[in-house]
């Protein structure tokens, strides 16, 4: 079993910074993928970032490619996501996803199968 925790959510001004981080505990080594998707109020839950079980592969929404940056410890059994230039449409709660089953790249939510329990970013004007 694979368990998930987000922090690092708050409020942030228009422009501004945040890192999200992402425990992960459990039993298994971090050989697979990890995600990270967001929910806005009345939207479905929506892709954001994932990176491949080394690090070395990642791939992002076109609504945040060049803002965010997804990495990973494994070591410090760790996924961040740096999100940088934010904008009112980024305010939603951030989920950390791990699919197990796979090493690449994920972009559908339907692969992953841990979840962690989200953690809200608000951005103001």
């Amino acid at each position: 079993q694979v368990q998930l925790v987000e922090s690092g959510g708050g409020l942030v001004q228009a422009g501004g910074s945040l890192r999200l981080s992402c425990a992960v505990s459990g039993r298994t080594f971090m050989n697979y993928a990890m995600g990270w998707f967001r929910q806005a109020p009345e939207k479905e839950r929506e892709f954001v970032a994932t990176i491949s079980w080394t690090g070395v592969s990642t791939n992002y929404a076109d609504s945040v490619k060049g803002r965010f940056t997804i990495s990973r410890d494994n070591a410090k059994r760790t996924v961040y996501l740096q999100m940088n230039s934010m904008k009112a449409e980024d305010s939603a709660v951030y989920y950390c996803a791990a699919a197990t089953c796979h090493r690449v790249v994920v972009t559908s939510a339907q692969w992953y199968d841990y979840w962690g329990q989200g953690t809200q970013v608000t951005v103001s004007s």
